[in-house]
């Protein structure tokens, strides 16, 4: 399983959408954000199996497309 996925780019495009349309409190980004990696360890789907390090790089992924988001509201 590699770091970056298809997942990833849904992820960028979900946060880069919701950056600039929806909110722009970061608090609630990280709240939203993180609370989901940690609920997907005790989901019982294929999709919520990752490492640790593809969930990190998830969050860092959803971390820039928040950014992007927020930067084009602006």
């Amino acid at each position: 399983m590699s770091i970056l996925n298809l997942w990833s780019i849904g992820h960028f495009l979900q946060w880069s959408f919701l950056g600039r349309f929806i909110f722009s409190n970061w608090y609630l980004f990280f709240f939203l954000s993180i609370g989901w990696e940690l609920l997907e360890l005790f989901l019982p789907y294929d999709f919520a199996i990752e490492s640790w390090e593809n969930k990190i790089s998830d969050i860092i992924v959803n971390i820039l497309g928040f950014y992007f988001g927020s930067y084009l509201r602006n």
